[in-house]
């Protein structure tokens, strides 16, 4: 039975097995058993292997494509279907407590008649993005946790997935400015609201809480799992990476892995390492490297073929702990085919903002719960495929952005149809027709 995006863009005129699967790959859906298979049920707050995850009805991408076969432009329509077929995250940004828990119920309940699980990201903490290109938030502490446990009270039974706001760890209030929050109160109230939210997420039944942490340039392994415990890993299912960001898959899962070793190690591991992260090996630095001068004599962030230092410390101090021990997470891979972005050296003198809208990206690894990583969980679509991150000018005088010819690039969050071809066209794998988009 068709979904409602193949309904939709069949209707529209779209030859499925012509324009946007080609004849291998229509036969290849014919004989798949991923579209005829019964989704497996994620099992109170783990995430089982076989979870299929919901595809959002009447996204941006299905938008697009319906947009670009009115024109007659059956390529790029193709390409957009392609994308519509593949589940994303569902973001909550605002709203009153009332409107949000109307929203994420109508967005649990469409799950289910699917027999899908919705990811859902809840982002609406105070001071949120250090008030830059996707500021916004609840306008305090005590606003926020009404706003979240309405969110949770949406979720209710129902199986989902909850992403709880990206950025809210790695970038707290005390890491804005040096004038954002001098006393330290603001970030105290933000490691208190996270720790709030857990507590109301996980009081319901079926709901996989993950909580920010980064990506793998940007907090030290220590520093990150500090992080964490403070907020309340221990209580979730465990973390999330690179949303929003373009790290390559293999190095946000050993940066993860590390992290997961740090939170064991020094919350139950040898009794000299408790409380202490700090004493972690790290992307920036390992005490097993000779740490010499020499070249590969000590751990580079941007060259993981030095990590092995790393490894190799906790190796020597962190052994092998229990599997069942371990913090799982999860890693977005909606923009990180092709990795992260490099400017030409020299060709600006400010902040390139690297994760502002690189240019020649791709869409990375199809959203999956069976990774073959142990503690990777899931890859997911967190970030809105085709959104924009800001309007970024490179660190130049501005208004418009070099990459894009002077352009002012769209709003954060704005949907950027240029940006969303891109990353489809660019996809490292490439991007297919979801099969499970026709069971």
């Amino acid at each position: 039975m068709l979904s409602r995006t193949g309904k939709l863009l069949l209707a529209a005129g779209l030859t499925v097995s012509a324009v946007a699967l080609g004849p291998a790959a229509t036969a290849s859906v014919a004989a798949s058993p991923a579209a005829a298979a019964a989704p497996a049920a994620s099992t109170g707050h783990t995430l089982r292997p076989g979870t299929r995850f919901a595809v959002t009805p009447d996204n941006e991408a299905e938008r697009q494509a319906l947009t670009d076969l009115r024109q007659g432009d059956f390529t790029d329509a193709a390409a957009m279907a392609k994308l519509a077929s593949w589940p994303e995250a569902t973001w909550f940004t605002g709203g009153t407590p009332d409107q949000v828990r109307s929203q994420v119920r109508a967005a649990v309940r469409t799950a289910a008649a699917e027999r899908a699980v919705p990811v859902l990201v809840a982002y609406d903490i105070p001071l949120r993005d250090c008030s830059q290109y996707s500021s916004g938030g609840a306008a305090s502490d005590a606003a926020y946790q009404q706003w979240i446990s309405a969110f949770a009270q949406g979720v209710g039974s129902s199986r989902a997935v909850v992403v709880v706001e990206p950025d809210a760890l790695a970038n707290l209030p005390s890491d804005c400015s040096a004038t954002i929050d001098p006393t330290g109160t603001l970030t105290a109230g933000r490691i208190a609201d996270i720790n709030y939210a857990v507590s109301a997420l996980e009081a319901k039944p079926q709901t996989v809480v993950y909580l920010d942490a980064g990506n793998s340039q940007w907090h030290s392994v220590g520093d990150m799992a500090h992080r964490l415990i403070q907020a309340g890993v221990g209580q979730a299912q465990g973390f999330f990476l690179n949303v929003s960001n373009y790290q390559p898959t293999d190095q946000t899962d050993h940066y993860g892995t590390w992290i997961s070793q740090c939170l064991w190690f020094a919350t139950d591991g040898p009794a000299w390492a408790a409380g202490h992260t700090d004493y972690c090996a790290s992307q920036y630095y390992s005490s097993a490297a000779p740490n010499d001068g020499k070249p590969g004599d000590a751990v580079s962030p941007t060259d993981p073929s030095t990590w092995h230092w790393t490894d190799a410390w906790f190796t020597q101090n962190v052994g092998t702990p229990p599997p069942a021990q371990l913090t799982h997470f999860v890693a977005d891979t909606s923009r990180n085919g092709r990795g992260a972005w490099t400017p030409t050296p020299g060709k600006y003198t400010g902040d390139p903002q690297v994760w502002c809208n690189p240019p020649g990206r791709g869409i990375g690894a199809e959203p999956t719960a069976a990774t073959g990583v142990a503690l990777v969980d899931a890859y997911l679509y967190i970030k809105t495929i085709g959104e924009s991150d800001g309007s970024c000018t490179r660190g130049t005088a501005g208004p418009g952005d070099p990459e894009y010819g002077g352009t002012v690039d769209p709003a954060a969050g704005a949907w950027w149809p240029a940006q969303a071809l891109t990353l489809a066209e660019n996809a490292v794998p490439a991007l297919t027709f979801n099969p499970r988009l026709f069971s």
